[in-house]
């Protein structure tokens, strides 16, 4: 395995200007995230095309796009060089243009949405610039903003009402961004502030394995590539056979 501290991700791109924009976006997991909605969506009554690729588009502006630049506002995590004012640019583009088309959907579904408007930007702001003394910036946070919110939005955003089966489904979410949590925080802390690892393992067989940042972090990060996959593979199953 490469060094880990050559890149901040393991889906990070080399330096330069469209690389940096790969990188901030986080693929696999702005992916992983989005495809939340879609599953909370299909188990929509009546699944309508337009609606779904409205409320993508806003979790995407939100998610892909003004949280991932708000993040990097703080402490550049992703090492990019994108400029300080068009980060900011994008962060107020990004939720902008989720508040707009959260309005549209209030004109097509209703006022059920405005909760979900209003709670959306606050997660975003909330989580990404650790407001409130970092009561939102937690695993708990991080599962519910990222996890929970999606699904059940996804689904509202279709049926216009809340139903039992996508509380289960924003657990389901939850749980597995919880998950996703776990192994990120230990992947990141080793790929960006680790300067040393060392130790070993002795089996019982009295076979030693020496311990180093690359063989901690590799199956961590399988797990994550794995898990991302997994996930965005179930949402496109189910929008196949809903929408087939």
């Amino acid at each position: 395995m490469t060094d880990p501290h050559a890149r901040p991700a393991y889906y990070a791109a080399g330096p330069g200007p469209l690389r940096d924009w790969w990188t901030l976006l986080h693929p696999p997991f702005t992916a992983w995230h989005l495809s939340y909605v879609v599953i909370g969506a299909m188990l929509a009554p009546q699944v309508r095309l337009d609606r779904l690729i409205a409320t993508l588009a806003a979790f995407f502006l939100a998610v892909g796009l003004s949280a991932h630049a708000l993040d990097e506002l703080h402490g550049r995590p992703l090492r990019t060089r994108i400029p300080r004012t068009v980060l900011i640019a994008v962060t107020a583009a990004g939720l902008a243009g989720a508040v707009g088309l959260g309005v549209i959907g209030i004109t097509r579904v209703g006022w059920i949405l405005l909760p979900f408007m209003i709670v959306g930007p606050l997660l975003v702001i909330g989580y990404n610039a650790e407001l409130f003394g970092g009561l939102i910036h937690t695993d708990l946070g991080f599962a519910a903003a990222w996890g929970a919110f999606p699904a059940l939005t996804g689904y509202v955003a279709e049926a216009g009402r809340l139903a039992i089966a996508p509380v289960f489904v924003a657990g389901a979410a939850m749980a597995l961004s919880a998950g996703q949590r776990y192994l990120s925080t230990p992947a990141r802390t080793l790929r960006r502030r680790t300067a040393a690892v060392s130790g070993s393992i002795t089996l019982s067989s009295g076979e030693v394995t020496v311990l180093d940042a690359a063989s901690l972090l590799e199956p961590l990060e399988r797990a994550l590539r794995s898990l991302s996959w997994g996930v965005v593979l179930l949402a496109v199953a189910m929008a196949t056979a809903r929408m087939a």
